[in-house]
């Protein structure tokens, strides 16, 4: 760890929220608007922090931020790579773990995020990690983002939980399953030995006769169809077309679900994005 640098933390800081503008992060200019920038309450709830926190830090005089926070703060200020490892060194981080490297998303999968607000869409991590998902698809899928520890990882999931398949269509599940495996078999032959996947694997070769099966058999290259069937609790079975954009750079996915207009599915899914998550009762 090195030294918080509160000047520069500060200075960096107050620079990124007066070059950002609210176009840059979803939020519409109103028109009576005269501040540069961004206002410190709406980078305060973009970064889940208190406006008064964010204040001292910008004055120079705010407790040193925690690695995750400071990964928050990257997240919400739309950091880049570089600007991100910056602020951890500002912090008083040297190193950052591979969990919050993993987890920090790239400011043009957040841009394409932000538009889709009134679409069912979700960012993964490279294990199927869940880091952000619109409201329509928390009302599709559930809160994917609550999950903690191996749990996070929806490989994990699918072969630990059976709650995890609830929401997808029976027929579907053996192909889901040797599709997880094969993405798992590329990723830790990536990662090597020590990574998080290898971990993983070895978790799931001990908690799953299933996925010990499917491993033997080697399979590299599966992929899903873009057409995906779930089974929602409330709405019953809804028929989508599943659009991926691919960050290679951060090893991250964002996944965008529509409907064709004129059918059954596409009313449904009408439904949950006007009724909103919080209306059902039987999110997993």
């Amino acid at each position: 760890m090195t030294a918080l640098d509160r000047d520069g933390l500060g200075d960096f800081l107050r620079g990124r929220r007066l070059s950002l503008q609210p176009e840059d992060v979803g939020l519409r200019r109103g028109a009576r608007r005269r501040t540069s920038g961004l206002r410190r309450e709406e980078v305060a709830e973009l970064c889940d922090m208190s406006a008064d926190y964010l204040a001292r830090l910008e004055r120079g005089s705010g407790s040193q931020p925690s690695p995750q926070m400071a990964a928050a703060i990257a997240r919400g200020l739309r950091l880049t790579p570089d600007e991100r490892d910056h602020l951890f060194l500002l912090c008083g981080h040297r190193a950052r773990s591979r969990q919050l490297r993993d987890a920090h998303i790239s400011p043009g999968l957040l841009r394409v995020m932000d538009r889709l607000q009134d679409t069912p869409a979700e960012i993964l991590g490279p294990l199927g990690e869940t880091l952000q998902q619109t409201p329509p698809a928390v009302a599709l899928l559930g809160d994917e983002t609550r999950f903690t520890g191996p749990a996070r990882s929806a490989l994990y999931r699918w072969f630990t939980d059976p709650a995890a398949r609830a929401r997808y269509l029976p027929d579907d599940h053996e192909l889901n399953s040797r599709v997880y495996a094969s993405i798992l078999r590329a990723v830790s032959t990536t990662h090597g030995s020590g990574s998080p996947a290898a971990a993983l694997v070895a978790d799931l070769l001990r908690l799953s006769d299933e996925f010990a099966g499917l491993w033997e058999r080697q399979e590299i290259g599966l992929r899903w169809s873009n057409a995906k069937r779930f089974v929602h609790p409330e709405v019953g079975r809804i028929d989508l077309y599943c659009q991926t954009l691919l960050d290679p750079d951060q090893g991250q996915s964002l996944l965008i679900f529509t409907a064709t207009p004129g059918t059954e599915s596409y009313d449904k899914l009408a439904l949950l994005t006007v009724l909103g998550s919080d209306t059902f009762t039987g999110s997993r």
